[in-house]
Protein backbone atom coordinates (compact mmCIF):
# COMPACT_ATOMS: atom_id res chain seq x y z
CA UNK A 1 0.00 0.00 0.00
CA UNK A 2 1.52 3.72 -1.03
CA UNK A 3 1.87 6.30 1.90
CA UNK A 4 -1.10 8.76 0.72
CA UNK A 5 -3.13 11.96 2.64
CA UNK A 6 -6.13 12.47 3.49
CA UNK A 7 -7.69 15.94 4.14
CA UNK A 8 -11.29 17.39 4.64
CA UNK A 9 -12.13 20.54 4.33
CA UNK A 10 -10.07 23.13 6.58
CA UNK A 11 -8.27 20.11 7.71
CA UNK A 12 -4.12 19.82 7.57
CA UNK A 13 -3.26 16.69 5.19
CA UNK A 14 -2.15 13.63 7.33
CA UNK A 15 0.71 11.60 5.39
CA UNK A 16 -0.27 7.63 6.19
CA UNK A 17 2.68 5.80 6.98
CA UNK A 18 3.64 2.81 4.63
CA UNK A 19 2.03 -0.45 6.00
CA UNK A 20 4.43 -3.04 6.43
CA UNK A 21 3.93 -6.89 7.02
CA UNK A 22 5.17 -9.74 9.94
CA UNK A 23 6.68 -12.33 8.23
CA UNK A 24 7.94 -15.64 9.85
CA UNK A 25 11.49 -17.29 10.51
CA UNK A 26 11.63 -19.59 6.93
CA UNK A 27 10.36 -16.69 4.68
CA UNK A 28 14.05 -16.05 4.00
CA UNK A 29 15.05 -19.28 2.24
CA UNK A 30 12.20 -18.64 0.54
CA UNK A 31 12.87 -15.22 -1.07
CA UNK A 32 16.30 -17.44 -1.47
CA UNK A 33 14.62 -19.74 -3.89
CA UNK A 34 12.23 -16.99 -5.65
CA UNK A 35 15.72 -15.33 -6.46
CA UNK A 36 16.96 -18.31 -7.73
CA UNK A 37 13.89 -18.86 -9.71
CA UNK A 38 14.61 -15.15 -11.26
CA UNK A 39 18.19 -15.52 -12.15
CA UNK A 40 17.16 -18.97 -14.19
CA UNK A 41 14.23 -17.04 -15.91
CA UNK A 42 16.66 -14.24 -16.94
CA UNK A 43 20.24 -15.50 -16.46
CA UNK A 44 22.08 -13.95 -19.44
CA UNK A 45 20.61 -10.55 -18.50
CA UNK A 46 21.50 -11.05 -14.46
CA UNK A 47 24.69 -12.91 -15.08
CA UNK A 48 25.44 -10.14 -17.75
CA UNK A 49 24.54 -7.24 -14.76
CA UNK A 50 26.40 -8.87 -12.06
CA UNK A 51 29.95 -9.42 -14.66
CA UNK A 52 29.84 -5.64 -15.08
CA UNK A 53 29.83 -4.93 -11.45
CA UNK A 54 32.84 -7.59 -10.79
CA UNK A 55 34.78 -5.78 -13.45
CA UNK A 56 34.39 -2.68 -12.16
CA UNK A 57 35.41 -3.67 -8.70
CA UNK A 58 38.89 -5.88 -9.85
CA UNK A 59 39.44 -2.61 -11.40
CA UNK A 60 38.70 -0.51 -8.50
CA UNK A 61 41.39 -3.27 -6.28
CA UNK A 62 43.92 -3.40 -8.87
CA UNK A 63 43.78 0.78 -8.48
CA UNK A 64 43.82 0.63 -5.05
CA UNK A 65 47.04 -2.18 -5.02
CA UNK A 66 49.07 -0.30 -8.03
CA UNK A 67 48.79 3.32 -6.22
CA UNK A 68 50.34 1.49 -3.25
CA UNK A 69 47.15 1.78 -1.20
CA UNK A 70 47.19 -2.09 0.08
CA UNK A 71 46.37 -1.17 3.40
CA UNK A 72 42.40 0.49 2.48
CA UNK A 73 41.75 -2.72 0.81
CA UNK A 74 39.91 -5.08 3.60
CA UNK A 75 38.48 -1.86 4.49
CA UNK A 76 36.85 -1.22 0.77
CA UNK A 77 36.38 -4.71 0.56
CA UNK A 78 34.39 -4.81 3.38
CA UNK A 79 32.52 -1.61 2.62
CA UNK A 80 30.62 -3.46 -0.35
CA UNK A 81 28.33 -4.74 2.42
CA UNK A 82 27.44 -0.86 2.57
CA UNK A 83 26.86 -0.06 -1.03
CA UNK A 84 25.85 -3.71 -2.08
CA UNK A 85 21.89 -2.83 -2.01
CA UNK A 86 22.52 0.18 -4.51
CA UNK A 87 23.95 -2.33 -6.57
CA UNK A 88 21.20 -4.20 -6.78
CA UNK A 89 18.72 -1.49 -7.86
CA UNK A 90 19.57 -3.30 -11.62
CA UNK A 91 17.99 -6.62 -10.39
CA UNK A 92 15.08 -5.26 -8.23
CA UNK A 93 13.91 -3.79 -12.56
CA UNK A 94 14.77 -7.19 -13.74
CA UNK A 95 12.43 -8.85 -11.25
CA UNK A 96 9.89 -6.30 -11.85
CA UNK A 97 9.85 -6.59 -15.16
CA UNK A 98 9.51 -10.58 -15.18
CA UNK A 99 6.67 -10.23 -12.15
CA UNK A 100 4.62 -8.33 -15.64
CA UNK A 101 5.30 -11.27 -18.22
CA UNK A 102 7.89 -8.62 -19.57
CA UNK A 103 11.16 -9.70 -21.03
CA UNK A 104 13.93 -7.82 -19.06
CA UNK A 105 17.61 -6.38 -20.69
CA UNK A 106 20.18 -4.60 -19.70
CA UNK A 107 19.07 -1.59 -20.73
CA UNK A 108 15.93 -1.80 -17.97
CA UNK A 109 18.35 -3.02 -15.40
CA UNK A 110 20.83 0.23 -16.05
CA UNK A 111 18.28 2.56 -16.48
CA UNK A 112 16.21 1.48 -13.57
CA UNK A 113 17.57 4.98 -11.91
CA UNK A 114 15.56 7.03 -14.49
CA UNK A 115 12.19 6.07 -12.27
CA UNK A 116 12.88 7.78 -8.74
CA UNK A 117 15.98 9.37 -9.59
CA UNK A 118 16.30 11.65 -7.18
CA UNK A 119 15.00 10.18 -4.11
CA UNK A 120 17.07 6.84 -5.11
CA UNK A 121 19.98 9.42 -5.33
CA UNK A 122 19.59 10.44 -1.66
CA UNK A 123 19.34 7.02 -0.73
CA UNK A 124 22.95 6.77 -2.27
CA UNK A 125 24.01 9.69 -0.06
CA UNK A 126 23.00 8.22 3.00
CA UNK A 127 24.68 4.25 2.43
CA UNK A 128 27.70 6.35 0.83
CA UNK A 129 27.65 7.89 4.56
CA UNK A 130 27.99 4.31 6.51
CA UNK A 131 30.75 3.69 3.90
CA UNK A 132 32.84 6.69 4.10
CA UNK A 133 31.99 6.16 8.50
CA UNK A 134 33.48 3.09 7.90
CA UNK A 135 36.63 3.65 5.85
CA UNK A 136 37.19 6.21 8.25
CA UNK A 137 37.12 4.50 11.34
CA UNK A 138 38.87 1.42 10.22
CA UNK A 139 41.95 3.87 9.21
CA UNK A 140 41.63 4.94 12.76
CA UNK A 141 41.75 1.73 13.81
CA UNK A 142 44.65 0.65 11.81
CA UNK A 143 46.44 3.66 13.20
CA UNK A 144 45.77 2.94 16.68
CA UNK A 145 47.26 -1.26 16.28
CA UNK A 146 49.60 -0.49 13.47
CA UNK A 147 50.50 3.20 13.59
CA UNK A 148 51.07 5.95 10.84
CA UNK A 149 52.95 3.74 8.42
CA UNK A 150 51.93 0.77 6.92
CA UNK A 151 53.89 -2.33 6.73
CA UNK A 152 54.37 -3.65 2.95
CA UNK A 153 51.63 -5.71 1.68
CA UNK A 154 52.88 -9.22 2.87
CA UNK A 155 54.01 -8.03 6.31
CA UNK A 156 50.23 -6.79 6.59
CA UNK A 157 48.19 -9.86 6.25
CA UNK A 158 50.73 -11.95 7.56
CA UNK A 159 50.20 -9.43 10.73
CA UNK A 160 46.59 -9.62 10.47
CA UNK A 161 46.18 -13.42 11.17
CA UNK A 162 49.59 -13.87 13.13
CA UNK A 163 50.02 -11.10 16.06
CA UNK A 164 48.22 -9.58 19.13
CA UNK A 165 47.55 -5.97 17.13
CA UNK A 166 46.30 -8.02 13.87
CA UNK A 167 43.67 -9.98 16.18
CA UNK A 168 42.71 -7.62 18.13
CA UNK A 169 41.88 -5.34 14.90
CA UNK A 170 40.41 -7.72 13.09
CA UNK A 171 38.22 -8.40 16.61
CA UNK A 172 37.34 -4.79 16.98
CA UNK A 173 37.05 -3.89 13.33
CA UNK A 174 34.29 -6.99 12.72
CA UNK A 175 32.49 -5.06 15.75
CA UNK A 176 32.40 -1.87 14.47
CA UNK A 177 31.61 -2.78 10.97
CA UNK A 178 29.19 -5.17 12.11
CA UNK A 179 26.80 -2.66 13.93
CA UNK A 180 27.57 0.28 10.96
CA UNK A 181 26.49 -2.74 8.33
CA UNK A 182 23.23 -3.23 10.16
CA UNK A 183 22.59 0.28 10.32
CA UNK A 184 22.65 0.37 6.34
CA UNK A 185 20.85 -3.27 6.64
CA UNK A 186 18.17 -1.17 8.26
CA UNK A 187 17.87 2.07 6.62
CA UNK A 188 17.69 0.04 3.11
CA UNK A 189 16.56 -3.38 3.27
CA UNK A 190 13.03 -2.50 1.57
CA UNK A 191 13.67 1.03 1.42
CA UNK A 192 15.70 0.60 -2.17
CA UNK A 193 12.94 -1.48 -3.88
CA UNK A 194 9.65 0.99 -2.58
CA UNK A 195 11.60 4.02 -3.96
CA UNK A 196 11.26 1.93 -7.16
CA UNK A 197 7.75 0.77 -7.33
CA UNK A 198 6.03 3.72 -5.17
CA UNK A 199 5.97 6.83 -5.55
CA UNK A 200 7.43 7.83 -1.94
CA UNK A 201 10.17 9.96 -0.53
CA UNK A 202 13.33 9.09 0.63
CA UNK A 203 12.43 9.57 4.21
CA UNK A 204 9.32 7.91 3.58
CA UNK A 205 10.86 4.31 2.75
CA UNK A 206 13.96 4.69 5.34
CA UNK A 207 11.07 4.95 8.14
CA UNK A 208 8.81 1.87 6.39
CA UNK A 209 12.28 0.00 6.27
CA UNK A 210 13.30 0.99 9.60
CA UNK A 211 9.82 -0.05 11.61
CA UNK A 212 10.11 -3.12 8.93
CA UNK A 213 13.00 -4.47 10.47
CA UNK A 214 11.98 -3.82 14.20
CA UNK A 215 8.93 -5.72 13.79
CA UNK A 216 10.68 -8.89 11.88
CA UNK A 217 13.80 -8.59 13.79
CA UNK A 218 15.07 -12.17 14.04
CA UNK A 219 14.04 -13.25 10.03
CA UNK A 220 15.36 -9.90 9.02
CA UNK A 221 18.65 -10.77 11.02
CA UNK A 222 19.23 -14.11 9.81
CA UNK A 223 18.33 -12.67 6.26
CA UNK A 224 21.27 -10.20 6.86
CA UNK A 225 23.21 -13.19 8.25
CA UNK A 226 22.37 -15.31 5.20
CA UNK A 227 23.32 -12.11 3.02
CA UNK A 228 26.97 -11.60 4.14
CA UNK A 229 27.99 -15.09 4.05
CA UNK A 230 26.69 -15.36 0.39
CA UNK A 231 29.17 -11.87 -0.08
CA UNK A 232 31.57 -13.26 1.76
CA UNK A 233 31.80 -16.10 -0.65
CA UNK A 234 31.41 -14.02 -3.58
CA UNK A 235 34.60 -12.00 -2.49
CA UNK A 236 36.68 -15.02 -1.51
CA UNK A 237 36.62 -15.86 -4.70
CA UNK A 238 38.52 -13.19 -5.95
CA UNK A 239 34.91 -11.33 -6.79
CA UNK A 240 34.18 -14.46 -9.32
CA UNK A 241 31.91 -16.00 -7.89
CA UNK A 242 29.60 -12.38 -7.27
CA UNK A 243 28.96 -12.70 -10.76
CA UNK A 244 26.21 -15.47 -9.59
CA UNK A 245 25.72 -13.86 -5.99
CA UNK A 246 24.76 -10.11 -6.53
CA UNK A 247 21.96 -11.11 -8.89
CA UNK A 248 20.74 -14.00 -7.04
CA UNK A 249 21.00 -11.39 -3.79
CA UNK A 250 18.80 -9.10 -5.54
CA UNK A 251 16.46 -11.04 -7.09
CA UNK A 252 15.65 -12.58 -3.45
CA UNK A 253 15.59 -9.04 -2.09
CA UNK A 254 13.00 -7.81 -4.38
CA UNK A 255 11.00 -10.83 -3.20
CA UNK A 256 11.68 -10.07 0.56
CA UNK A 257 10.48 -6.26 -0.11
CA UNK A 258 7.21 -7.86 -1.90
CA UNK A 259 6.57 -9.95 1.24
CA UNK A 260 7.28 -7.68 3.77
CA UNK A 261 5.72 -3.78 2.12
Amino acid sequence: MNASQHSGPGEEQIVQPIAVRQVSMERPWRWLAAGAADLRRAAPVSLAYGAVWVILSMALTATAWFADLDYLLLPLIAGFMFMGPMVAVGTYAISYRLERGEHPTLAHAFGAWRVNRMQLALMGVALMIFLLAWIRLATLLFALFFGMDPPDPQALYSALLTTPNGLGMIAVGTLIGAVLAFGAFAISVIALPLLLDREVSMLEAVEASIRCVALNIRPLLLWAAILTVFVLVGVLTFYIGLVLVLPLLGHASWHAYRDLA
